[in-house]
């Protein structure tokens, strides 16, 4: 609003607003389904978050409402708690997502790794697709098993049941998307196959499963806001899926960010769209929604449309505001199997094949991480993989970081041209009585323990102990801690500590536990030519 706001700038967001609304509506229905739960819960999302993520959102173009990240958790949820616990799970996953964009950690969410983010959504891609084969095929299944196997089970156990009516709908669907989107890519593919798909349907007046036919008392229009029934006991057994419901809305909301950031040329701001996706969730649950998040393709549909502003995403809203109030007697039209092609197509997207098998060609480590957060989420439980995927991946992370610390005692120095103190035949200038150490690399508690080891293992007692530290950027509450140990041990052995060329970081962590240039625990020089003068000094002194 600083920059100016116009009438031209209106009709871009206006304009863009109304294509994404298009490409939404189908998609929401279809998510909502998926998602065990009914198509007005999925407008109802994508109105109330939808205008709230771009009102008080971080990313100027950013379009939020229902994805397909949170089909697997919101199923769950529903099927063990029934829908108050959903209400109850998005209740507390928003007031996380507030708290995480308050305290300011929305820039340490980019830092999960890729092979846990590409494994859980390709997971979610499969089970997405998956939850859809029934309706696709119209298969006579009254309780279809939760469970991925099961599921399969039941399947093919019901294949004699398969509609051959409701099968020729959805493959016209599927097709007519298909062609719509490589032949003709600015065209709503989505929406032009529901509509065509429904109006087969009443024309022919075949018989297949409706919107209308399985859920004949939704409701049309806004509900009034309401609070879910909330109990201790409920919190505690939901919050589990709360975390990662903000989990994956801060994940998916902050990655379509920086994708819009990339299409536009601006900078949007990770805690200030972390509350606002908290806020947007609340939101949806007081109106009976799912939880929302950022969505990908949406706010790249907006930016192409022409989107200038957040007025873009909240205009998105108000079109599907007015179709809710006006025209939702249509959905009942629509066929099932047209949904179950569409959601096809999002699974289809959602996997990244190209991503994924590109990381089965990383090491392995990487590829285990993949494969078993992959593996966790189909046949396990989402929220499962991706703890231990992330858990993994930190392990993994810190073993390869300890790899590229280096703790060395002088007699294998590392030549460096570009450091005047790393002359490896310094070593023959050592008075008899001093030993040196040289630690290369961050110092956290994946290698705290070396230097005591090492330290064990000299087999004798100097006088004095150099710890060259100029290649240490880094110390965390386990490196101070190993250090201080270090200094504890010296001083008990008689050994006096010489730390050189400290760094600043290093330096303000070691202050903190009373390790300074002002105590007497141990001695501070700007490099390694004054920490060898100064030992020659301590080590004359101290020698009769």
């Amino acid at each position: 609003m600083r920059e100016g706001y116009d009438f031209g700038l209106f009709k871009s967001d206006a304009i863009a607003g109304l294509t994404v609304a298009i490409v939404a509506l189908p998609l929401s229905m279809a998510l909502a389904i998926a998602s065990g739960a009914s198509p007005d819960k999925g407008l109802v999302t994508a109105v109330i978050a939808g205008f709230l993520v771009s009102f008080l959102g971080g990313s100027r173009v950013q379009v939020g409402g229902p994805t397909g990240a949170f089909v697997v958790v919101i199923f769950n949820v529903i099927a063990l708690h029934g829908y108050n616990g959903l209400l109850v799970a998005t209740l507390m996953a928003g007031l996380i997502l507030i708290a995480a964009g308050a305290f300011r950690i929305g820039r340490l969410i980019k830092f999960i790794p890729h092979p846990v983010v590409t494994g859980f959504t390709a997971g979610i891609a499969v089970i997405i697709a998956t939850s859809q084969v029934k309706d696709f095929l119209g298969l006579s299944l009254d309780n279809v098993p939760a469970e991925f196997l099961p599921k399969w089970q039941a399947y093919f156990g019901a294949m004699s049941s398969v509609h051959f009516a409701t099968v020729l709908v959805g493959l016209g669907a599927l097709a007519a998307i298909i062609l719509f989107k490589k032949f003709a890519p600015r065209l709503p593919g989505f929406l032009i196959a529901i509509i065509l798909a429904s109006v087969v349907v009443a024309l022919l007046k075949l018989p297949v499963e409706t919107i209308g036919t399985r859920f004949p008392d939704m409701p049309a229009g806004l509900p009034m806001p309401s609070l879910p029934v909330l109990s201790w006991a409920v919190i505690v057994e939901l919050l589990p899926s709360a975390f990662t419901i903000a989990f994956l809305a801060g994940i998916e909301a902050l990655l379509s960010a920086v994708v819009a950031d990339g299409m536009t040329g601006t900078r949007h701001r990770s805690n200030q769209e972390l509350i606002a996706q908290g806020v947007a969730n609340l939101g949806s649950m007081l109106f009976g929604g799912l939880p929302a998040t950022g969505a990908i393709a949406r706010t790249a549909t907006n930016i192409k449309a022409g989107a200038k502003t957040p007025v873009a995403g909240m205009m998105h809203a108000l079109f599907l505001l007015l179709f809710i109030l006006f025209a939702s007697d249509f959905m009942a039209y629509v066929p099932m199997a047209a949904l179950a092609a569409i959601l096809f197509m999002v699974a289809w997207g959602m996997s990244e094949l190209d991503r994924f098998v590109a990381l089965l060609r990383m090491p392995n480590g990487d590829r285990a991480i993949l494969l078993l957060t992959f593996g966790l989420t189909v046949f396990v439980d989402l929220t499962v993989a991706i703890g231990v995927g992330v858990t993994l991946a930190s392990w993994l992370f810190m073993a390869r970081m300890s790899e590229t610390v280096l703790l060395e005692n002088g007699n294998s120095m590392i030549p460096d041209s570009s450091l005047n103190d790393d002359d490896p035949a310094q070593r023959d200038e050592l008075p008899r009585d001093v030993e040196v150490f040289r630690i290369s690399g961050p110092v956290f508690f994946g290698v705290a323990g070396e230097l005591l080891d090492a330290m064990r293992k000299i087999g004798r007692t100097p006088k004095v102990i150099i710890l060259r530290m100029r290649l240490v950027p880094m110390l965390d509450a386990s490196g101070v801690t190993m250090i201080e140990e270090f200094v504890e041990q010296a001083r008990l052995s008689g050994t006096r500590i010489i730390l050189s060329g400290v760094q600043n970081q290093p330096r303000e962590m070691l202050a903190r536990i009373g390790l300074s240039n002002d105590g007497a625990e141990v001695l501070f020089e700007t490099d390694y030519r004054a920490a060898l003068a100064r030992a020659n000094q301590l080590t004359g002194a101290i020698q009769p």
